[in-house]
């Protein structure tokens, strides 16, 4: 053993988030567990693939035990996409990803004016068909600047222009609303709860708004992201009209820019707000799994600034850390120096980087490679 941190490991738990482009949290997971049982054949190994609300966080719930249900749904351009859901008890996990993420369109031909959350919405009220009281709705990875009116129309609220016909979909269509009711909405939220899991807080508009901050990655032209900032401000007091002072708090409270603003339209209808992670790791049976383990391995693609803000790896490393539990992590690349790892409670990471720094080559053998600094581990903590 060269670390010396772990001398009588019962049982090994890995955490850890997708590798983005490269590897699913499950498949994350299956790599890891298969590089430390190279070392340490009989090793007992738990895993529990983790999201922070973002893309993978269905899956995330399925590897968990829920049961995925899929839908067909409109997708963030119109087009029909089959989206899936996670279902326990009366319990969903509904991914707006999954209906209006970014991944659903190629990268030469994306839409950040007119891409729509229409399809998020049809997601949710397919959870509410299925008998869901709580739904916990993971926001992150969008394709939409809509502010979340696609969805709130899926559910039936209406957004005119001054000739009283619906205003066309995407953010920018929402420059030419004139009116807007709320009062046709499902009247099942009432009676959900409703919780907006998120890895951002950022508000809905202004220089820290859903445009400014999160346009440019899904094709946005900087005066694409003054006219979505607009339009999204012109949005807020609208609704200020319909339903009074409470749509101009809701649109700079925290969370309101997730996903293009989604969380402002989930808000809207009566959401919770809390960080993605923590509400994750409630949902999964991190707590338990925690208390079982003796090391936890955690990562996710990029260990970097990002990964300090909510991010899943510091989300399970801060819970590690209150229960008094070894925590290392696996990633692709690693951009933290070993202070803030340290701070954020990660005894140390292993970046693929270190044995393929060409990240052409990394990232299409990131499955081999993961098993390789798995068995580093092992070798440094367990054997």
């Amino acid at each position: 053993m060269t670390d010396g941190a772990v001398t009588e490991v019962a049982r090994v738990l890995v955490a850890a988030d997708k590798f983005k482009g490269s590897l699913t949290a499950v498949q994350v997971a299956e790599r890891v567990t298969a590089g430390l049982r190279r070392v340490v054949p009989e090793l007992e190994v738990e895993t529990l693939p983790v999201a922070d609300g973002g893309d993978g966080t269905v899956a995330a719930a399925v590897a968990a035990g829920f049961e995925r249900r899929e839908v067909t749904v409109t997708g963030p351009v119109g087009e029909p996409v089959t989206a899936a859901f996670a279902l326990r008890g009366t319990t969903a996990v509904v991914e707006m990803a999954e209906a209006s993420g970014l991944q659903l369109l190629p990268a030469e031909d994306l839409a950040p004016l007119t891409a729509t959350t229409y399809g998020s919405g049809e997601l949710l009220r397919a959870a509410l068909d299925a008998g869901a009281t709580t739904i916990v709705f993971g926001v992150g990875g969008s394709a939409t600047t809509d502010g979340g009116a696609g969805m709130l129309a899926a559910l039936g609220a209406r957004f005119l222009d001054a000739s009283g016909e619906p205003v066309g979909p995407g953010g920018a269509a929402l420059a030419e609303l004139a009116s807007a009711d709320l009062s046709g909405v499902d009247p099942r939220f009432a009676d959900v709860d409703l919780v907006l899991a998120s890895d951002v807080d950022n508000p809905l508009t202004g220089p820290k708004g859903c445009a400014a901050v999160y346009g440019p990655q899904k094709g946005a032209s900087p005066e694409d992201v003054e006219t979505l900032d607009a339009a999204l401000g012109h949005y807020a007091r609208i609704l200020e009209e319909a339903i009074g002072p409470k749509a101009a708090e809701l649109a700079a409270s925290p969370g309101a820019g997730g996903a293009g603003g989604i969380g402002y339209g989930a808000l809207l209808i009566g959401a919770s707000f809390r960080p993605g992670i923590e509400l994750m790791l409630e949902v999964l049976g991190f707590a338990p799994a925690l208390e079982r383990a003796t090391l936890v391995i955690t990562g996710e693609g990029s260990l970097d600034e990002q990964t300090l803000h909510g991010k899943a790896p510091a989300g399970v490393a801060a819970a590690a850390r209150a229960a008094g539990k070894e925590v290392v992590a696996v990633c692709g690349r690693l951009a933290l120096p070993q202070e803030s790892l340290g701070a954020a409670g990660i005894r140390r990471a292993y970046p693929l980087s270190d044995l393929e720094p060409d990240p052409a080559k990394s990232i299409p053998n990131a499955g081999p490679l993961l098993e390789e600094v798995s068995a580093n581990i092992a070798r440094d903590f367990l054997s």
